[in-house]
């Protein structure tokens, strides 16, 4: 009987960097979804953990999340992860240039080859080139800078004031948490609009009555000018501070700007329907650093909601591409924003497909319970990348593409 000569070509190398809800999810998919005989999936990320970034606040004022290790939730998959921060990449070479995750820097740096790279590194906080923000704030974009914060508010004495900068959801979020887990605080909350100028009046008026009940100091229609180690500065005098909280929005990972990828003026990688990018076909980028198309015309907002279907949108490109299958195709839309108001408050607002804020809005304890749901499940469908629905790994019909337009299908 005659060998199949594919068991003997070369393998099609796969790489996905930041393991996130998005690059985790991407990689696990891919991983059900093709032969392991004529694939590698690698996974890099700089954590040995995965990390709910929806509940960071949660870390940030003290509670304790459930540890999820990216080995237990590969095991057995095929994905093979690399644990290593990713310094460089050479989407003209194909090569990844990746280190120890060591405060001795580049030492030990390694070049890893792919033939197809999902760019999945997601965003950090935005400072908006504020004098002391750098120096003297906390963030909650990631893992070290809760853990940061939540060593801060320890040392607090009961009366300190803390001082939340930013209207939006993660300082919403923030500031309750905060508010709730440490009533001897005094709690401020710093917006440059009014209090849920995004939201329905329903919505509104709840998160108003959340605030007050929880005792927090709203300051709108207000802009930071600077922060210092023990106030921050704003356009209506100082505000005292012994610890701030800065959450004006996300900037997505600088290294795209470093490489010859077609960006938006933001920084994020702009691709197509299929989430591939629009100047190199074998780099799908997907999540918060994707600039993708979305309802109306208007690109993905940078989110838990948009990124696990962007990932899951370019896994099966990818594995339709490579396979011979038919090519997926996403009609990406909005249904509502889960805000979390503490642990035992919530506000579920519904929006039109495009994100705009209808009057329908779920609150109180019955949204707090939905919230959790909306986590729990978040992370559940990491770990189950095809939701445990039946599936198959099909084999690699394609050859290693070589490079050609990306507009070809």
């Amino acid at each position: 009987m005659q060998e199949n000569p594919r068991h003997h070509a070369h393998q099609h190398r796969i790489v996905v960097i930041g393991a996130g809800y998005t690059g985790a999810s991407a990689a696990g998919r891919l991983a059900a979804r093709l032969h392991r005989e004529d694939v590698s999936i690698t996974l890099v990320n700089a954590e040995p953990d995965f990390v709910e970034r929806v509940r960071i606040h949660q870390l940030a004022v003290g509670q304790t999340l459930r540890p999820r290790p990216l080995g237990e939730m590969f095991a057995g998959t095929g994905v093979r992860l690399k644990l290593a921060r990713v310094t460089g990449i050479d989407v003209d070479g194909r090569t990844v240039t990746v280190a120890p995750d060591t405060p001795a820097g580049a030492d030990g740096s390694e070049t890893v080859p792919y033939d197809t790279l999902v760019y999945a590194l997601g965003s950090a906080w935005n400072t908006h080139a504020v004098p002391g923000v750098t120096e003297h704030a906390h963030d909650i974009a990631g893992r070290p800078g809760a853990l940061r914060l939540r060593d801060r508010l320890a040392a607090l004495a009961p009366g300190s004031p803390v001082t939340v900068v930013g209207g939006g959801l993660t300082g919403v979020e923030g500031a309750t948490e905060l508010a709730e887990a440490r009533p001897d605080l005094d709690v401020s909350l710093i917006a440059r609009g009014t209090l849920g100028d995004w939201l329905s009046p329903k919505g509104a008026r709840h998160l108003r009555k959340v605030c007050a009940g929880l005792r927090i100091t709203v300051h709108e229609n207000t802009d930071v000018t600077a922060v210092h180690a023990d106030r921050v500065s704003t356009t209506g005098g100082d505000i005292p501070a012994e610890a701030t909280l800065w959450t004006t929005g996300f900037a997505v990972h600088p290294i795209a700007r470093g490489t010859t990828l077609e960006t938006a003026e933001d920084g994020r990688i702009t691709v197509d329907a299929t989430m591939r990018s629009t100047s190199h076909p074998d780099v799908y980028a997907i999540g918060d650093a994707a600039w993708a198309p979305g309802p109306g015309g208007k690109p993905l907002r940078m989110s838990c909601a948009s990124g696990i279907p962007t990932a899951w949108q370019a896994a099966d490109a990818i594995a339709a591409r490579l396979t011979g299958a038919k090519l997926p195709t996403l009609a990406p839309r909005y249904y509502n924003q889960c805000v979390s108001l503490g642990r035992k408050e919530g506000l579920i607002q519904y929006v039109t497909a495009d994100d705009r804020s209808v009057s329908a809005a779920l609150t109180g304890r019955p949204a707090a319970l939905y919230k959790e749901m909306i986590c729990k499940g978040a992370a559940w469908a990491v770990a189950h990348p095809t939701l445990n629905l039946p599936t198959r790994r099909r084999r690699v019909v394609t050859a290693t593409p070589a490079r050609a337009s990306a507009k070809a299908a």
